[in-house]
This record gives C-alpha cells, sequence and structure tokens, in this order.
C-alpha cells in the first residue's frame, strides 16, 4: 500500500504556516478601537500610555512632550510658547476636562479655538485659559487670555466676568463666589473645567469659577479651532492626565 506520510507532512507544514500569520493579518485588518465615549457623552482624548492624536508645535519640540506613569509631561526647553495639540481643528462647542500639577514654578494654560497665527506673532491665535504656580498672580492662574494678531488683547485676570460687545468695547464685572488661592493645591494635582459655546467660555478650577468671557465682536471672533496644552518657560515642568472632551450639541447663538 503505498504511504501517505509525506502528503500528510505538506500539509501539517501548510496549516501551520497559514497558523502563524493569520493573527498578524486579522490585527493588520482589524479597525483600530473606537474612543469609549462615557455616559456624559465625553470621551478620552489622551489614552494615558501614548500621545496618539497629539502633535507638538512648533516644529522641533517633539522632545519637549512625554507620558511617564499615564501622565502627560512638558518640560520647557525654551522661553516660548510651545503646544501640544489635538488632532481635531474644527471644535466649536464643547467642554474639556482634565487635571493638572505644576511641580515647580512656570506658566501654562490651555489654548482653545486655536487657529494658525498667520502674523507670525504666536504659533496660534486663541481664547486661553491661563494656568500657573501659585504665587504666578491672576493675570495668570485662573485669568483667560487673549492671544490675536491683531485684536486688542483684553485682561480677564481671575474672578473677572468679561464681556466684548459687537465694536470691541468692554464691560467687566467681578464673579461672586469665585476661585481663590486657597482652593488650588499648590503643587499637586487640580481639576480644571472649560466649557466653549457659542461665544461664552467659562474656566473653572476644581469646581469654582475662575473667570469668563463673552465674545460678541463682529470681526475676529474665534468660532473654531483646536486644542494645546502649552508650555512657557525654559526648565519649567507641567503634568495633565485625565484629559477628555464632550462635544456640545447645542450652540449658544
Amino acid at each position: 500500500m503505498q504511504s501517505h506520510r509525506p502528503l500528510m507532512t505538506i500539509h501539517l507544514f501548510v496549516l501551520g504556516a497559514i497558523a502563524s500569520v493569520l493573527p498578524a493579518i486579522c490585527s493588520a485588518q482589524a479597525p483600530a478601537p473606537a474612543q469609549e465615549t462615557d455616559e456624559d457623552g465625553a470621551v478620552e482624548i489622551f489614552d494615558g500610555e501614548t500621545l496618539d492624536g497629539w502633535h507638538a508645535v512648533p516644529e522641533g519640540t517633539d522632545d519637549d512632550w512625554s507620558v511617564e506613569d499615564g501622565v502627560i509631561v512638558g518640560i520647557g526647553s525654551a522661553d516660548r510658547n510651545a503646544y501640544l495639540v489635538w488632532k481635531e481643528d474644527d471644535l466649536t462647542d464643547f467642554e474639556l476636562t482634565l487635571k493638572y500639577r505644576l511641580p515647580g514654578e512656570g506658566n501654562t494654560g490651555v489654548e482653545i479655538r486655536a487657529q494658525p497665527d498667520e502674523s507670525g506673532k504666536r504659533p496660534f491665535e486663541g481664547y486661553h485659559a491661563d494656568l500657573g504656580h501659585i504665587g504666578i498672580g491672576p493675570r495668570i492662574l485662573g485669568a483667560w487670555d487673549f492671544h490675536f494678531a491683531t485684536r486688542t488683547e483684553y485682561p480677564c485676570p481671575r474672578g473677572t466676568r468679561l464681556v466684548i460687545d459687537e465694536e470691541g468695547k468692554t464691560k467687566s464685572t467681578m464673579i461672586e463666589d469665585a476661585i481663590t488661592l486657597d482652593d488650588i493645591n499648590d503643587r499637586d494635582w487640580n481639576d480644571v473645567r472649560i466649557v466653549a459655546e457659542g461665544n461664552r467660555f467659562q474656566f473653572f478650577i476644581n469646581g469654582k469659577p475662575a473667570s469668563e468671557f463673552t465674545d460678541n465682536a463682529k470681526e475676529g471672533r474665534l468660532d473654531d479651532g483646536t486644542i494645546g496644552l502649552q508650555l512657557h518657560n525654559e526648565g519649567m515642568r507641567v503634568e495633565f492626565k485625565d484629559v477628555r472632551l464632550k462635544r456640545l450639541s447645542n450652540s449658544a447663538e
């Protein structure tokens, strides 16, 4: 009787080869996992392990940013505005929450509705929720800063509610029960919440209002853009985690 052993050996070899490459093929064809959305509709935009979806601006500042123990770490390599920028550049109305920590001194913050500054004055035009160490002053920690190419950059320090009218004139009032320095954890984690809805912008630290403004200007208002985490000072270190973005469906007019 004729032996079938060589044929069986070939079959086993082929099956083994298929089994070895099949996982790789399936992995290559499988779509990237979708971002998980929580009950409130917020999405984690930092995965705790990589900077996927983020990029450094300006060019050459990639080494300023890294991930350590589930935390985004920024270390300033020069005195300049440098950013870690989220990939979506057409964000309009949203709620952004995150935690930040400044182990030492420094000036940082979150740029929203950021658009490239064609004038070269800064990397971006944008509305900037300012953060810094305890003692840096109310015009930075808890303030809104305005990064405009040509428009007036109005003061909106911590504790202020600012309204900009259609012609660019402003009116400021104080916010009742605004955050104080006693409410901010020195060199430890603090919660930030930023709400951009229509032309109204609110900034909270540890659940308390820090500052807010409404921009009714006819010209130069920023209606969409990206999000950027900022480094400002050489040698400073800032840490971010639990970065969540919730898109708002009902826009204020």
